[in-house]
């Protein structure tokens, strides 16, 4: 019997601690200008519950290494996906990093990310008191499939409707714009900070234009 994996959505994770000393202390000015920013909301409703989201990272060149890297590993993940990659040419169309409040609250409700083919995390600040991602089943109709999985497939709830992961400081995922996610609430016991993008795959043509 031929097996064909149709509509298989691909998640890829890695432990990757070489980047996360170098982007903390490359990031600190912009969670701190961020927060400075976000002083009036924090001065009338109070801080629970804030995420602190930086400017562009796009062209900073203290992450120029992360974003070739991530660039590349974005590329191998389309190209796996069957994508006929030698038509193009993975570019960032958005780069930031954002903090969690200290006062707790912080979350993220379920969303996709629109028209981008890869989307992505890298948690710098993070631990099992903190907050953590939440994946979706993309398929609607999946979602009405209720049988029991089996108990060796970690980070999965409720008949496979829902996937989580518990990331440490270098963990990287690599998943597609179209899946659903979001993010636990923060109880804010431990700082939690993350590198998020969000990558398009345009024609090589087009880049060159660019």
């Amino acid at each position: 019997m031929y097996i064909n994996d149709y509509f298989k959505t691909a998640i890829w994770s890695e432990n990757k601690p070489e980047f996360v000393k170098s982007l903390n202390k490359a990031s600190n000015k912009y969670i701190a200008e961020a927060r400075k920013r976000d002083n009036k909301i924090i001065k009338k409703n109070g801080d629970f519950g804030t995420s602190h989201h930086s400017t562009p990272l796009t062209e900073d060149n203290d992450f120029r290494d992360f974003r070739d890297y991530v660039g590349q590993k974005s590329w191998e993940y389309l190209d796996h996906q069957g994508y006929d990659m030698s038509l193009y040419q993975t570019m960032f169309s958005e780069l930031w990093v954002q903090e969690f409040s200290k006062k707790g609250g912080g979350h993220h409700s379920a969303h996709i990310h629109w028209n981008q083919h890869v989307s992505g995390f890298y948690f710098l600040k993070c631990s099992d008191k903190t907050s953590f991602p939440i994946f979706h089943e993309p398929r609607t109709g999946a979602r009405t499939t209720k049988l029991k999985m089996k108990p060796d497939l970690k980070g999965v709830w409720s008949g496979h409707e829902l996937f989580h992961i518990r990331p440490k400081p270098g963990t990287l995922i690599i998943f597609p714009g179209y899946l659903e996610h979001e993010y636990a609430v923060d109880f804010g016991i431990e700082p939690f900070r993350f590198i998020h993008w969000n990558i398009q795959a345009v024609p090589k043509e087009m880049a060159k234009r660019s």
